[in-house]
């Protein structure tokens, strides 16, 4: 079922309208809850009776906001999908304007280990679960990471124009395999057992010195 909007009630009351508020945070609360799930369990461990404990609702209620587990399970990976996209967009976007290329890489491996391993559940669950969704499930979020990679297509390449990108590293396979050891940390990354300022630093300075002469 459909939730419920002001949209097509436009002679709504303070009562409906607070009624509506209440079930847009019941439902971001839901969400947030099935980000947090699906990260640590993946997409075959991930259960509405789970989901509905962390939410902190009834498991039925769920069923108010979202026909199936799939369809929440698929809203859950396109919202980790646009963040990834926003917050890399966003962090490179804030840099001087005259940032060189390789600073602004740094900068990006920074953006995105941080953003899945410190900052968002929904960045952590679509890392781990992309590529084991139905077709159906993850096609609208793979328009978005599309765009995320496009933006480091992009880092790479201005890499290269610079002259900065060695000779013997092809610039798609060289961003699909810093872009793939990065995602991997969500993987074994503790952070009862690891800094993430140290790992940040350590993985700037594996792709740099993987990247450049």
């Amino acid at each position: 079922m459909a939730r419920r909007t002001n949209a097509v009630a436009p002679a709504a009351t303070d009562d409906t309208d607070a009624t509506d508020t209440k079930s847009a945070r019941t439902r971001a609360r839901l969400l947030d809850a099935a980000a947090r799930v699906l990260s640590e369990k993946g997409f075959a461990g991930t259960r509405l009776s789970d989901i509905a404990k962390a939410a902190q609702i009834q498991a039925p209620a769920i069923y108010y906001y979202y026909p199936s587990r799939e369809d929440l399970i698929e809203d859950v990976v396109a919202t980790g999908a646009i963040s990834l996209r926003d917050h890399l967009s966003q962090v490179l976007e804030a840099l001087p304007p005259d940032t060189p290329p390789a600073e602004r890489i740094a900068a990006a491996v920074e953006a995105q280990l941080r953003h899945e391993l410190q900052l968002s559940d929904y960045a952590r669950a679509v890392v781990r679960n992309a590529n084991q969704l139905p077709e159906h499930l993850s096609a609208r979020a793979r328009v978005h990471i599309g765009e995320f990679h496009d933006i480091w297509r992009g880092l790479v390449e201005d890499l290269r124009s610079a002259g900065q990108l060695r000779h013997d590293v092809e610039p798609s396979i060289g961003r699909m395999l810093v872009i793939g050891s990065l995602n991997w940390a969500v993987e074994w990354w503790d952070p009862q057992r690891g800094d993430i300022d140290r790992t940040i630093t350590v993985a700037q300075s594996m792709v740099l010195h993987a990247l450049r002469p």
